[in-house]
């Protein structure tokens, strides 16, 4: 495989990378360093079978440029800042939609027919059914990250039709590991860093989250990949289980050994519970629980406070 990376630099992205080439394919990634990290890649770089492309998919002439010779995409670029889209409303829309449509015709241009695409649990809303399946109705969307997910995934789709791509949309639960530097957890835990007698958390502590560790993430994508074979494929990850906040932050300050004073201050997210039966029945089940998960991410956000210090 050739494999065309987007968001390459990034959390999930990096991993992705580092996988593929474990495996003996030829990557090439493609990101625009703005919220992703070089140091991500330094085991990628040593690699012969890697480059890495600095370029920005608003660009559509360098993204076609940069796929030329490939022959599956992997597109995990997107806007990472969730929180503040009502901030920056055409941040979500060029970053998650636009730059798909450009990913899009870059793959046309290049003879491209495969395209792996990261889609989020957020397109569900607020559901009726919890777990929610993959065939669950889209509701009234709420959220402007997911909104333009949902337009990016209908677009995709759209292009299997017209010109006879293949599809596999991955709809993620929360995601975490080594290398997270956006979220929930890591916010905590800077809170934690600078002021370690008090902790202020959105919601009021019975709001439910569940997370997915990142490795197992990628070898859900990767199965999937490689064994589906329909024009249009989509999957839902998470590991099925969930914790209240309160719990969270019971698991983080007792690792960190710390006591602070904990304030709630408000209305949390909705809650995103998905059902991975379908993933599961090929085989995959994720290797950690959340709790775990979170343990990993914590200890990798100890060990680099030089990630910490970029993200300010």
């Amino acid at each position: 495989m050739k494999a065309f990376v987007t968001g390459a630099a990034g959390f999930i992205g990096s991993h992705l990378v580092d996988r593929l080439l474990d495996r003996g394919h030829d990557v090439t990634g493609f990101d625009n360093l703005s919220t992703g990290f070089r140091r991500f890649l330094e085991g990628a770089q040593a690699n012969a079978r890697f480059r890495l492309v600095e370029g920005d998919l608003l660009d559509p002439a360098a993204v076609t440029a940069a796929m030329a010779g490939a022959d599956f995409v992997f597109h995990l670029a997107a806007n990472a800042e969730v929180r503040v889209g009502p901030d920056h409303p055409r941040r979500d829309l060029e970053q998650n939609t636009i730059v798909t449509w450009n990913v899009l015709e870059a793959m046309r241009a290049a003879g491209v027919r495969r395209i792996v695409f990261s889609s989020t649990g957020s397109v569900y809303g607020e559901p009726e059914v919890c777990p929610t399946p993959e065939t669950a109705p889209f509701p009234v969307q709420t959220s402007l990250y997911a909104a333009t997910k949902a337009a990016a995934e209908g677009m995709i789709a759209a292009y299997v039709t017209a010109f006879g791509y293949q599809a596999y949309f991955f709809r993620f639960d929360s995601v975490l590991g080594e290398r997270y530097t956006q979220g929930h957890v890591s916010d905590l835990y800077r809170q934690l860093v600078e002021h370690p007698e008090q902790l202020d958390v959105p919601g009021d502590g019975r709001q439910r989250i569940s997370y997915l560790y990142v490795r197992d993430c990628v070898d859900a994508i990767l199965l999937a990949a490689e064994r589906c074979t329909e024009p249009v494929n989509i999957f839902n990850l998470g590991t099925g289980e969930s914790c209240q906040v309160s719990d969270l932050i019971v698991w983080i300050t007792g690792h960190l050994g710390l006591a602070p004073v904990v304030r709630y201050t408000g209305v949390g997210s909705p809650f995103i519970l998905l059902d991975c039966a379908r993933m599961r029945a090929m085989g995959w089940k994720p290797e950690l629980s959340a709790r775990q998960g979170i343990v990993r991410t914590l200890e990798f956000l100890r060990g680099n406070a030089w990630v910490l210090e970029a993200r300010a």
